[in-house]
Order: C-alpha cells, then sequence, then structure tokens
C-alpha cells in the first residue's frame, strides 16, 4: 500500500553507508554487500534438492538454509572485500515466504546485529523485487528507472501491476486474483512432464514453436487485475482430449505446446500493462520477478514499449530471480530514510507493502 515516509537523513547520508542483504525467503540462500548504493557482491546457494518432488519442500528448504547461511554470508564479505565491523546494517527478508526459510534468516540478522552492533532492517520481498531495477556493480553502466515508473512484477507467487513513485513509496494498481503467471509456467510445464521450475524449460521449447499454433482460454476480469486458473484447465483439458486421440501426442508437440502457452500468457500480462498506462500516463515500464527472466516477455515488452513510446527497463537476468542484492538495495533506502527494526520484530508468511 502506498506510504507516507520520512525524508532521508542528511546525517546518515554523510556515512559511508555498508549493507549486508541476506535473502531465504523460499529455497535460495543469499547473501549480499552494497556499499553506498554499489553492489560488492551476491552470493546464491540454490537447493537442487527440490527438482525431483516437483516443487519447493519447506521442511527441506529450512534445512537447507541452516547448512548454506554462514559460508554464504562469509562468501559474500571475501568477495566485497570487507569484514564484519564494516557493516552499517543487516537487511533481512522478513516476509512474504515460507515461515521456516524465513526464520533462518531473521534468525541469522538478529545473531549478526547483536554480534556486530550494526543495525537491522527488514525488507518486503516485494518491494525487493521491484527495486532489482536499481542494483548496479561499479562496472555496469545502464539506465535506472526514473520516478515515477510502473513496474510488472511477475513470480511464481505473485503478478502485480505496481506504481513505484519513490524507492519507498510503492502502490499496487492491478494483482491477480488466483493463480500467478509463474505459476501456470509451472503447473502447465508439470502436466506436460517437464519438471521444476517450468518457467526455463518452456522458454527454451518455445524457441523453436508456433505461438499462433493452438488457442487457450483467456480470462475476461476487469480493470487492472488478472486471473491464470482459467488458462491452467483450459491448457490441462487441452491436452486431455488431444491425448485420448494420441496418447503420444506433446512430445512432438513440445515447442508449439510450449510456444503457444508461452504467447498466451505474455499477452495477458501486457494486454494489461498497456491498460496501466493509458490509465496512469506513466510511460516508464519495468519488469520484475523471477518471469521477468523469460526471454519472450523481454522481447515483447521492449517490443511494445518501441511502438507505444514508453521508456522500458529490465533488470539483469541475475537481478529477477530471488537474491539478495534486491533486499540490501531496499535496505540502503531504508537505512538512508532512518527505519531500523529491533530485536523482537519476527518473520511474516504473508506480507503486504
Amino acid at each position: 500500500m502506498k506510504k507516507n515516509r520520512p525524508a532521508f537523513s542528511e546525517e546518515v547520508m554523510e556515512q559511508n553507508c555498508c549493507i549486508l542483504g541476506i535473502e531465504s525467503s523460499c529455497d535460495d540462500t543469499s547473501a549480499a554487500v552494497l556499499r553506498d548504493g554499489v553492489l560488492l557482491s551476491n552470493v546464491i546457494a540454490s537447493q537442487e534438492v527440490h527438482r525431483k518432488y516437483g516443487g519447493v519442500v519447506p521442511e527441506l528448504a529450512s534445512r537447507a538454509h541452516q547448512q548454506n547461511i554462514v559460508p554464504v554470508v562469509d562468501a559474500a564479505l571475501r568477495e566485497a572485500g570487507i569484514s564484519r565491523k564494516d557493516i552499517s546494517a543487516v537487511a533481512f527478508t522478513r516476509g512474504p515466504g515460507l515461515m521456516g526459510s524465513l526464520l533462518v534468516g531473521t534468525s541469522f540478522a538478529k545473531g549478526f546485529a547483536l554480534a556486530t552492533g550494526c543495525r537491522m532492517i527488514d525488507v518486503n520481498h516485494l518491494q525487493a523485487h521491484v527495486l532489482a531495477n536499481f542494483v548496479h556493480t561499479a562496472a555496469e553502466d545502464r539506465p535506472l528507472p526514473p520516478l515515477p515508473f510502473l513496474c510488472l512484477l511477475v513470480s511464481g507467487g505473485h503478478t502485480q501491476i505496481i506504481a513505484v513513485r519513490a524507492p519507498l513509496e510503492m502502490e499496487i494498481l492491478g494483482q491477480t486474483i488466483d493463480d500467478a503467471a509463474g505459476e501456470a509456467f509451472d503447473k502447465c510445464a508439470k502436466v506436460m512432464g517437464l519438471g521444476y521450475p517450468g518457467g526455463p524449460v518452456i522458454d527454451r521449447y518455445a524457441a523453436s514453436g508456433d505461438i499462433r499454433k493452438y488457442q487457450f482460454s483467456r480470462p475476461h476480469v476487469p480493470d487492472l487485475d488478472y486471473s491464470f486458473s482459467g488458462l491452467k484447465t483450459s491448457f490441462l483439458y487441452f491436452l486431455r482430449d488431444a491425448m485420448k486421440e494420441d496418447p503420444d501426442f506433446i512430445e512432438p508437440h513440445l515447442p508449439d505446446l510450449c510456444a503457444s502457452l508461452q504467447h498466451t500468457i505474455v499477452s495477458i500480462l501486457l494486454d494489461k500493462l498497456k491498460l496501466a498506462v493509458r490509465q496512469t500516463g506513466i510511460k516508464a515500464v519495468a519488469l520484475a520477478g523471477g518471469v521477468a527472466a523469460n526471454s519472450y516477455l523481454r522481447r515483447e515488452t521492449e517490443a511494445l514499449g518501441n511502438r507505444l513510446g514508453w521508456q522500458v527497463f529490465l533488470p539483469a537476468p541475475r537481478y529477477t530471480t530471488d537474491n539478495a542484492a534486491m533486499i540490501a538495495m531496499v535496505g540502503y533506502y531504508k537505512y538512508l530514510a532512518g527505519e531500523f527494526a529491533a530485536q523482537d520484530i519476527a518473520p511474516l508468511a504473508r506480507m503486504e507493502f
């Protein structure tokens, strides 16, 4: 939700601000170091154990975080070339996410803050995905989104159109009323036997397929909200009927199936984004979230922006998935605004802006 935020403290801004970011909302353990808004390191430990289960197993995820958190933080500090005493604040994901996973990151941040005497900053994971568009290293020379801008946040758990008026002032204009776009990718991929996560696999197969070979259901949801449950059902029924006639239908038609499905999802996403631009008059547009790494979504957003006169900003693919660089970026702006957390703070599985 839209909130009024305090002005940045001049006293704080004069300091050498060094933020340690911790991300542990789902199945990636990550730590990053940011100095004065510039990324020095971003280390991620992924959990391959979930692939054979077709999705993230919460208990396994939390155990893996416990094993990974210390070596990941140590690697991030060494890569950044700094020591623990140089850290001004530790920023951690408070939510939303898996409670067991969040507890690991939150507990580590509390212990780190107590041991070093630095401040603590709690971060909303979704807000961090948006600010991934601001993450950059000293060697990266790319334009950052101007304020205000619209952000299409697309991930496995969320699909939202957000008006970003300041780094810490965001307003959700529309969101999914049921399933997220990333979930639609993953569930449809599972039906086709493509494994988990399914989105990247669909993206690869779609490259050689016909986007108009098959037609699937498109939702009719008013205003800027989304719905993807009907699309998933339509895809499932289509495969069921096709396989009644030919049990081996999927394999020879896989590129066309993936291309048509991907085209449908991306078209739904961008139709609402066009409407948001018309309603707000804001022509600076950015992508965020794990699905923002999808090559077709990136190409189509840029092509649409060129046709309609938008400024389009795409985060580097390495910053679209869960990572601590984006957590540290929110931590940097909250540090400047003097927004800190106390030791009694608790993680939240569900968390709004």
